[in-house]
């Protein structure tokens, strides 16, 4: 476990002390999650220790907009890695989060996953892959489960000819809901997110990397109002010289002492 000062290593109780005294004595932190914290609810994160991928990159945008393949490609993984992304369920990380959300601690918790696992208590959410998750679930497959990067299933699964899903209003592309590698957050949710930031006292990352640069741009922003900040994550960040605190344990683990 690493903190900044002198960047001693420390024991993980030591370092879950020091993470809790954190979290004490901030009332309004802002908090980003990313992969790492939805990987006890069996959804693999992308990135390695380094901050280097583990596998396949994801499917940019502009690659699904423009290549049929492509497109068709994203689908088919889409539809074998529905079965495990569709059933996963909230993990003593994601509780520990919305104890500190009811506690009144959390003024923003913004997420880089899409996996509806972090919501607001008591609140419905829309699925992200519902159109597709349906489609899916339409179309009989002879493979048995593989992982969604597996090269494998594009050539298995397309012996059928399988017809992909276009707007059933338009007949144009359709897209999930969500911000793939490459397009652009919303500019009125970017911000939304900075608005609660410049109201936060410190900032909380729980399980990201911040390699990808919409959520790195955060760090920055935080560190340019000078509030101090704390990051859970299995292996470097991109703002490791940013950070005031900084836990190298599993989410749950590290945020336990919530529960």
């Amino acid at each position: 476990m690493e903190t900044r000062a002198g960047t001693d290593y420390i024991s993980s109780e030591m370092a879950n002390r020091d993470l809790k005294a954190f979290v004490e004595s901030h009332e309004r932190l802002f908090v980003l999650t990313g992969a790492g914290c939805s990987t006890n609810s069996g959804i693999p994160d992308y990135r390695d220790a380094d901050g280097s991928w583990k596998r396949m990159q994801p499917v940019r945008f502009q690659a699904f907009v423009a290549d049929d393949a492509i497109r068709s490609r994203y689908w088919a993984r889409s539809m074998i890695g529905w079965r495990r992304f569709g059933h996963a369920l909230p993990n003593d990380a994601h509780h520990a989060l919305a104890r500190l959300e009811a506690n009144g601690r959390s003024r923003m918790l913004l997420t880089q996953n899409v996996d509806g696992c972090i919501k607001p208590p008591g609140a419905g959410w829309r699925s992200t892959f519902t159109a597709g998750s349906i489609w899916c679930a339409a179309w009989p497959v002879r493979l048995s489960y593989a992982a969604p990067t597996s090269r494998k299933i594009w050539s298995a699964s397309t012996q059928a000819g399988p017809t992909w899903p276009d707007c059933p209003s338009c007949g144009g592309v359709l897209k999930p809901d969500v911000v793939f590698f490459g397009e652009s957050v919303p500019r009125d949710q970017v911000s939304l997110a900075m608005e609660a930031l410049e109201q936060a006292d410190a900032m909380l990352v729980v399980g990201s990397s911040l390699m990808v640069y919409s959520g790195f741009r955060f760090a920055q922003a935080a560190a340019r109002r000078g509030i101090p900040i704390a990051a859970v994550n299995l292996g470097r960040t991109r703002a490791d010289d940013l950070l005031t605190l900084k836990i190298q344990d599993r989410c749950e683990a590290a945020l336990s002492f919530l529960l």
